[in-house]
C-alpha cells in the first residue's frame, strides 16, 4: 500500500480540520462499506487455498495421517482437523 499526500487531494479547510485531531500522524481512511471488498477478491489466494484444501482431503481419504499433512503442509494438527472437518460435511 503506499501513501497518498493529503495536502495534495484534500482542501485547505479539510486537511486544517483533521490536524486538529491528528496533527502530522499516520492515519487509515476506511472504504465506503458499499466499496468494501470481500477477502481474496485481489488476489488468487482464496482459489489457492481452496485447492490445496481440496488436496488435503484427497491425500486424508487415501490414508495420510493429520501429523503427516501438518507437516507437509506447514500447518498445525488442529488446522488440518478443521479443514478435513469442513470438506467432510
Amino acid at each position: 500500500m503506499s501513501y497518498i499526500r493529503a495536502e495534495d487531494i484534500l482542501p485547505k479547510e479539510v486537511l486544517e480540520l483533521i490536524q486538529q485531531y491528528v496533527d502530522g500522524q499516520t492515519i487509515y481512511i476506511p472504504r465506503k462499506s458499499e466499496c468494501h471488498k470481500s477477502w481474496g477478491a485481489g488476489t488468487d489466494t482464496k482459489k489457492d487455498l481452496m485447492i490445496r484444501n481440496r488436496q488435503m482431503y484427497a491425500e486424508y481419504r487415501f490414508g495420510a495421517t493429520v501429523r503427516e499433512l501438518s507437516e507437509k503442509y506447514f500447518l498445525t494438527e488442529k488446522s488440518v482437523q478443521r479443514i478435513i472437518r469442513n470438506y467432510k460435511n
